[in-house]
């Protein structure tokens, strides 16, 4: 066993405990201060409310308690189950989150339970059933990390304390141990710039509104669909304080905010003489609401704001010790030169470490991943080295598609986490890396001179894709790949509480198909469905699909025997749903043909039958399951509201984000999402325009014209953001009784699509 260096980069607080030690050849298997805070008594009391939220007074047939020496000298995560007299069980953890993990194992291996997003199925046995003999688990990494800086917007931006507390429940039982807490940071800058002596009128113009305070954070934009309000402030102030304090409640190290180096162009009129770079646009927003500031590193001011923020942020919410900063997300640095890289990450962890000489910085790879023509070993080294070994953690952040590791040595010495991106924008869409994410976290731990510490889940957008998170979650305290085949027939069973034979096959066909896929990283959702019509659109499927249609086949099949399953109905809907984009694709192609061959009967036919009856059918289906409502979207926003014009900002801001994404469409449809409602009054109007004026080229022999196309469909999109429309929040319409109606009309026969008799 040896100790690994340090190389102080012009500091004196660098302490030996912060970085670990070699143990069994792997390097950071510990980074020893970064541990759950509260007392173990505090911990059990938590994941005893928890269970108690969870099961109501079931909870009482558990013995749950925290023990933190369970965890050893090597501080990873174990838990141990087994059964005592009167057909209790016990569960011991090592904190409270393992104690949870515990819980939840049992509840999903003896019990035949389900927790997801989508839905939970909790038919506990009683008496419950016996652990024969007593099960030790432990984990294999550190830490379990979770959220993307995105998912902030994405997902959570409209948020209550009750949605929180469930996904906060959600990450303890799923073994999570470091969440990023990036809730309230406003409040806290906007306490900073007042005490730099900007006015109140200069920050509300520097803040985005809430649905794009994510790249508003990573100084991507400015402005844009803001001010935020002092309602919004207060709100997100006092839901922070909740989210950290349960959080460390379950024994979780937070991962807070840092200063990254963008200012407010408004700092320059209080000091003029800054040493300032402005970058450039970012994703076609010109410099309205793009280009920031970026601080030299070498500025004095730099360290004066950092020190404050990460002063005033520890008073209001504490800390764990671990920072975010990302000062290059999906922009390029002004200047190549190793010497400037390593100053600017040097001049970010001195403001942290000034305030917090334990602190370690977060940062996110993604920036290797999306520039990878910039990024070059010398850059990247000089990067991560500008800090001394051991206090970053990168997150390579895309694993299972670009792992980082491999081609930066194991990120040059720094520690890691395998993490799992999965999702962009939130985007409806099955997909899933099945066979990379089951042996890609393994691959890395063997790695030569591996630094990883820890699995993680990063996607832009949650609420999808139930099973592809539940699987990395149980990778993440796993020594070997599961037997996938066998894992996913007890998946069915858990969710669906029975081994229903349709449903199991149906996952088996799901498996080898949409969740086999490979893809690059800008391969999201572009289904024809959720993009604006053009003649030159992306019909590339990274799958079978004669797979999806076989699984949607055998859903039907099983929906008499699961109709009263809440996360059956779901899949139901969610199978369909996807099922009905491969079709849009198939008709789309039919549609583009008969236009290029002149055939205006055929155009009439595949677009009407579309247009009129497919998006249609497919907006009742998603209206009769509340995930799949626009109004649950609109209707969350407008609460976090105080008045009429914050509900009407609110309200723009939720609907510019799954749309235009911009003023002009920035980032148009980046965040699709299938929603009833959306697909109605946004999706079915942009195809109905856009066939129509193929017909019209026609009928005319006036060729069709994108550029003129796309100023008329701009009108069709900005008026859904603005029509004013209450979409109504409450399911309507028997989810089988419509699915059944759309798979009875389009289900593929002899290979082809199913046509209406003329």
């Amino acid at each position: 066993m040896k100790v690994v260096g340090l190389k102080v980069v012009g500091l004196a607080l660098v302490v030996l405990a912060c970085v670990g030690v070699v143990v069994s050849g792997r390097v950071f298997q510990t980074l020893s201060h970064l541990k759950p805070q509260y007392r173990d008594m505090v911990q059990t009391v938590a994941v005893q409310d928890l269970l108690r939220r969870l099961i109501g007074d079931r909870a009482n047939e558990f013995v749950v308690s925290v023990n933190s020496s369970l965890a050893g000298k090597d501080g990873l995560d174990t838990y141990q189950l087994s059964s005592l007299p009167g057909r209790k069980v016990a569960v011991v953890g090592s904190s409270g989150v393992a104690a949870a993990t515990g819980c939840y194992n049992y509840l999903k291996y003896y019990c035949g339970c389900h927790i997801s997003w989508s839905g939970v199925q909790l038919r506990v046995p009683s008496p419950l059933p016996i652990v024969t003999s007593p099960v030790k688990v432990t984990t294999p990494n550190r830490f379990r990390y979770y959220q993307n800086v995105c998912t902030s917007s994405y997902s959570f931006v409209w948020w209550d304390w009750a949605r929180w507390e469930k996904e906060i429940d959600w990450m303890a039982l799923n073994g999570i141990n470091m969440p990023l807490a990036f809730t309230g940071q406003e409040a806290v800058w906007q306490e900073v710039f007042l005490s730099l002596g900007l006015t109140q009128s200069e920050i509300d113009e520097f803040f985005t509104g809430p649905a794009f305070l994510a790249w508003g954070r990573m100084g991507n934009i400015h402005t844009w669909g803001g001010p935020l309000s002092s309602n919004w402030m207060q709100k997100r102030i006092s839901l922070q304080t909740k989210i950290v304090e349960r959080m460390r409640s379950l024994g979780m190290i937070t991962v807070l905010p840092a200063f990254a180096g963008h200012i407010p162009s408004s700092l320059l009129r209080v000091f003029p003489k800054a040493n300032v770079t402005r970058l450039g646009g970012w994703s076609n927003f010109d410099c309205t609401y793009s280009c920031s500031y970026l601080l030299d590193p070498e500025d004095p001011l730099f360290q004066r704001i950092g020190i404050l923020f990460m002063n005033e942020l520890i008073r209001q919410f504490g800390t764990d010790h671990v920072y975010n900063a990302d000062t290059f997300n999906e922009m390029t640095p002004t200047s190549s030169d190793p010497s400037y890289l390593s100053a600017v990450s040097n001049a970010i962890f001195k403001s942290m470490v000034t305030v917090d000489p334990g602190a370690i910085w977060m940062l996110q790879g993604w920036i290797f991943v999306n520039a990878q023509g910039f990024w070059k070993p010398p850059q990247v080294k000089a990067l991560l080295h500008g800090a001394p070994i051991g206090r970053i953690i990168v997150l390579d952040l895309f694993a299972e598609t670009v792992p980082v590791y491999q081609s930066t040595e194991s990120f040059y010495g720094q520690p890691f986490i395998w993490c799992m991106l999965h999702n962009f924008g939130g985007n409806h869409g099955l997909f899933g890396e099945v066979e990379r994410i089951n042996k890609g976290p393994f691959e890395a731990l063997s790695f030569k001179n591996s630094t990883m510490v820890g699995t993680g889940l990063t996607p832009e957008g949650i609420e999808q894709n139930d099973m592809v998170y539940e699987l990395m979650n149980e990778i993440g305290w796993r020594s070997e790949p599961f037997n996938l085949t066998d894992w996913i027939s007890g998946y069915s069973d858990r969710r669906y509480g029975q081994k229903q034979p349709y449903a199991r096959a149906a996952w088996q066909f799901l498996l080898s198909s949409v969740y086999n896929c490979t893809r690059t990283w800008k391969d999201h959702n572009h289904s024809p469905l959720v993009r604006r019509p053009s003649l030159k659109m992306n019909t590339d499927i990274c799958y079978d699909q004669s797979s999806l249609y076989e699984a949607w086949k055998l859903m039907h099949s099983a929906a008499p025997f699961l109709a009263n399953s809440s996360t059956f109905l779901y899949d139901l809907v969610d199978v369909t749903r996807e099922a009905v984009q491969l079709l849009v694709t198939e008709y789309y192609k039919e549609i583009k043909m008969a236009y290029e061959n002149e055939d205006l009967e055929k155009l009439m036919t595949a677009g009407g039958l579309m247009v009129f009856d497919l998006l249609p059918e497919l907006d009742n289906l998603l209206s009769s399951q509340p995930q799949f409502l626009l109004g649950r979207w609109l209707k969350s926003a407008k609460e976090m509201a105080s008045t009429k014009e914050e509900a009407a900002l609110y309200d723009m801001n939720a609907r510019n984000q799954i749309t235009l994404w911009g003023p002009t469409g920035n980032i148009l449809d980046y965040a699709n999402k299938q929603l009833g409602g959306l697909i109605k009054d946004y999706y079915h109007e942009r195809w109905s325009l856009f066939l129509w004026c193929l017909v019209e080229s026609l009928n005319t022999e006036v060729p069709f014209h994108q550029e003129t196309f796309n100023e008329a469909v701009f009108a069709v999109e900005k008026a859904f953001i603005t029509n004013g429309k209450t979409y109504s929040f409450t399911p309507a319409g028997d989810t089988i009784v419509l699915a059944k109606n759309i798979f009875l009309k389009y289900y593929p026969k002899g290979g082809k699509l199913y046509q209406h008799p003329r």
